[in-house]
Order: C-alpha cells, then sequence, then structure tokens
C-alpha cells in the first residue's frame, strides 16, 4: 500500500478531526485486558512526521514497559503519535486510511510493551 497515489490523483481528503476520531475509534478496539496495562503514556496525532522521515506513519517515544525498573517514577509520560499526513498520501479510500489506522495504532501500543519492529512484521504489524 505504501506509495500508493489516491485515485483523484492526488491526496485523500480527511479532516483532522475525521482522523482524529479514526485514532480514538482504533484505541477502542485494542482489548481491554490490554488497555489495563498501558501505563503512563498518551497519544497524538499530528500532521506531519518529522522533516527527516517524511513517510512515518506513527513513533512511539518513551520507556517500554519491559524496561521500567524501580527507577521508573515522576517521568513525563510516554508519547505516541499518529501522522495524519502520511496515511492520507499513501491510502486511496477511506477504508484504506482506516485500516491503516489501526495498524498503526497497534504497531505502535505494541512498542510501548516493548515488542521490537522485527515481531511486529513476523505478526503482520509492519
Amino acid at each position: 500500500m505504501r506509495g500508493r497515489v489516491a485515485e483523484n490523483g492526488g491526496v485523500l481528503e480527511m479532516t483532522r478531526e475525521e482522523f482524529e476520531e479514526l485514532v480514538a475509534e482504533s484505541l477502542d478496539r485494542i482489548p481491554p485486558e490490554l488497555t489495563r496495562l498501558m501505563d503512563n503514556v498518551a497519544v497524538f496525532v499530528e500532521d506531519e512526521p518529522p522533516a527527516e522521515d517524511p513517510e512515518l506513519l506513527g513513533l512511539y517515544e518513551g520507556t517500554p514497559l519491559t524496561d521500567r525498573g524501580e527507577w521508573y517514577a515522576g517521568v513525563l509520560p510516554d508519547r505516541i503519535t499518529i501522522y495524519r499526513g502520511p496515511t492520507l498520501r499513501m491510502c486511496a479510500t477511506r477504508e484504506d486510511v482506516v485500516a491503516e489506522t489501526e495498524v498503526t495504532v497497534v504497531h505502535e501500543i505494541a512498542h510501548h510493551f516493548g515488542i521490537d519492529d522485527e515481531r511486529l512484521h513476523a505478526l503482520g504489524y509492519g
């Protein structure tokens, strides 16, 4: 799906609010037994990723649960950012955006749980 141009020859249009709602819906589909285990993490939507990685769909920044020890206290929340622009540029339909957003959200949450990219790709969340 990466690199595909929308059927209209340009970028699929979706407001920031619509995209934020898709991210929220993706979060709502995470099983409650997993969301209860998430700790000190916040999810954000941004329009564009850092300039050095313009195709980045999502980013996890923080200390995975598996790496936290007794020292982990009084720190800012981990940050998961989902990027609207690259997602819309690579998707041809709203359904593609819904599916890609869900995969990206799961992928970044998995990093919070300490699952690396290699394992995620093996599970189909590349």
